[in-house]
């Protein structure tokens, strides 16, 4: 198949990112962040999370961010989810998108949100309703999509059926996560093969984590399948708290630079993203994960 002319990244460094990042960042510094992240040609960015403080201490200034924020003409700021409660509290500071997420894997709902995949479904059903009445976007997302910590292999029709049932209730895009980064090219490719048949294909995203450094390749899979949005987080910022020693999302400019490198448009500066890359770090008090970021540097 011949690989997209045109990739959409949705760069989930300030979100994804940094709620699995053992430093709190200061308020500012998110909001700095997120406005650099603005000037990049980037036009989807997950900015924060309305999740309870308690659960994610790093996202507790979600209002205070969203409020804060310089907003830039043409580029979309989306905000996750969990509940009703959430939503309202991003309708409030005027969030015009946001992301909800289950997963593919009954025993990761119930170890890491508490609840089935069923009822996760059934809570998001609200949410959706509320989110159609004030024209709000919804992004769907479906983790463990390639493996799960507790239970393993998932079987691809898992993945489908429930990356088709958050389409029908109205989400406009479903990004399928690697969660753990234990996915290869043949799980890749069968797993998409399975919700291709459910969902169009300009409907799907997919999220790699780069645990054992697949990401890339798996991204490559993904781009000849049809897949044209891509999520990544700038310096690879984040870990995966379910595997030890995960180096967590595939960095924003490790992606670009693959991109580049195939004449793939993504209107996106590479050069920003990196400066970017290193300038966070330094912030959280550490280098980048990324291999572009490191090398341009040296």
């Amino acid at each position: 198949m011949l690989l997209p002319k045109k990739v959409k990244i949705v760069e989930v460094g300030p979100r994804d990112g940094l709620q699995n990042e053992a430093q709190i960042l200061a308020t500012l510094d998110k909001i700095a962040l997120i406005e650099k992240l603005s000037e990049t040609g980037l036009q989807s960015i997950e900015a924060t999370s309305f999740v309870a403080k308690k659960w994610i201490p790093q996202l507790g200034d979600a209002e205070e961010v969203m409020t804060g924020l310089k907003r830039v003409a043409g580029v979309n700021y989306s905000a996750l989810v969990p509940n009703l409660q959430g939503f309202e509290r991003a309708l409030s500071v005027n969030v015009k998108e946001i992301a909800v997420f289950t997963a593919a894997s009954e025993a990761f709902t119930l170890k890491n949100i508490n609840c089935t995949i069923e009822e996760s479904l059934q809570r998001f059903e609200e949410v959706l309703k509320s989110a159609q009445q004030h024209d709000i976007k919804v992004r769907g997302y479906v983790s463990c999509a390639l493996g799960c910590p507790y239970a393993g292999e998932i079987a691809p029709k898992a993945v489908a059926d429930v990356a088709k049932r958050l389409y029908d209730m109205g989400c406009y895009e479903i990004s399928l996560g690697d969660t753990i980064g234990v996915g290869t090219v043949n799980k890749v490719n069968l797993m998409l093969d399975a919700v291709k048949k459910e969902i169009p294909t300009d409907a799907l995203a997919v999220h790699f984590h780069d645990t054992y450094g697949q990401a890339l390749i798996n991204i490559y899979a993904a781009l000849q399948q049809g897949i044209y949005i891509i999520d990544s987080a700038v310096a690879g910022l984040g870990g995966c708290p379910y595997a030890k020693g995960a180096s967590g999302n595939v960095a924003t400019e490790d992606v670009l630079y693959a991109l580049n490198g195939l004449n793939i448009e993504t209107g996106i500066d590479l050069a920003k993203i990196v400066s970017i890359a290193h300038w966070i770090s330094g912030r959280l008090g550490k280098l980048p994960q990324s291999k572009v970021a490191r090398a341009w540097k040296a």
